[in-house]
């Protein structure tokens, strides 16, 4: 799978003379998903207002538009996280996709802006998946998260019991074993909780013995949040975990682009462990 059309056509060729061999295509790749990321960043600045408000709640998505849908699929409700500074309006593609491929029951949860501690914020998910499965009738969750959503998700499913409620568990660009990005961010009380060797990382490294959630880690060579890139890959003895790599796309392009979608759909459609996702997608 492939992206195609970021760059002007009589852009590549001058790229290539100015850096020959490999050095050219791996510069293309870095260009394409640069101007990816910041494509993206200006779509979602302007979404973001729409998503300020958390979204009415139903035992099911209506349908929105008149675009084809293929049957229903059977499976849980989707809950769909957010990350740091974000909030539900990053889904808004990804939640259309779900619901024209049979999945119905998708709900995007918003957390405060404010949020300074990552087990408070676990907490408060686990009230609403808990009134999520009451209200649907069923017995348990798949969640997606993105970035920080994901991390917030796990420690949900490893230290507060939620691996009773949530089946797959799929992350997008999370920093699984913590990130240096950034080292002035951490004035935040969060982001030094996303660091490699906080309290929080190192219970998440903790025994994890019986877990019942399948986890898939998506993880992009090109993720400038991620430092190192392999942070946002799960690794734990105890965990039913699969990593998949992305190649071509950064950390915003993950829960956008088609190609991951397409991923995150085969990942929550996959209800026994021989069903696995492609061990990596190259979308750029």
């Amino acid at each position: 799978m492939k992206v195609t059309g970021v760059l002007p056509p009589l852009f590549i060729p001058l790229c290539r003379r100015l850096w020959p061999g490999k050095l050219a295509g791996l510069s293309m790749t870095l260009l394409r998903a640069t101007a990816l990321e910041a494509a993206i960043l200006a779509g979602h600045l302007l979404l973001y207002p729409t998503g300020l408000i958390q979204e009415r709640r139903s035992a099911v998505l209506p349908a929105t538009d008149g675009a084809a849908r293929l049957p229903v699929r059977k499976g849980p409700p989707v809950v769909l996280l957010h990350g740091f500074i974000d909030n539900r309006s990053v889904f808004v593609l990804l939640r259309r996709t779900l619901a024209q491929h049979g999945r119905q029951r998708v709900e995007s949860l918003n957390y405060s802006p404010l949020t300074c501690d990552i087990r408070i914020a676990a907490e408060l998910l686990g009230r609403h998946i808990e009134e999520i499965c009451e209200r649907t009738g069923s017995a348990r969750v798949d969640i997606v998260g993105h970035s920080l959503g994901g991390l917030i998700a796990r420690y949900y499913v490893q230290c507060l019991g939620g691996d009773l409620r949530v089946r797959t568990l799929v992350t997008l660009g999370t920093p699984h074993s913590g990130t240096r990005v950034a080292p002035l961010a951490d004035a935040h009380p969060i982001v030094r909780q996303m660091r490699p060797g906080s309290a929080v990382i190192e219970e998440l490294a903790r025994p994890a013995t019986g877990c019942r959630t399948r986890f898939v880690s998506f993880w992009s060579d090109l993720d400038s949040l991620m430092v190192p890139l392999e942070s946002a890959c799960l690794e734990h003895a105890d965990l039913d975990a699969q990593n998949v790599r992305v190649t071509g796309i950064g950390h915003l392009a993950l829960p956008v682009h088609p190609a991951v979608a397409a991923g995150i759909r085969e990942a929550l459609d996959a209800s026994h462990p021989e069903e696995r996702t492609a061990d990596g997608l190259t979308v750029a």
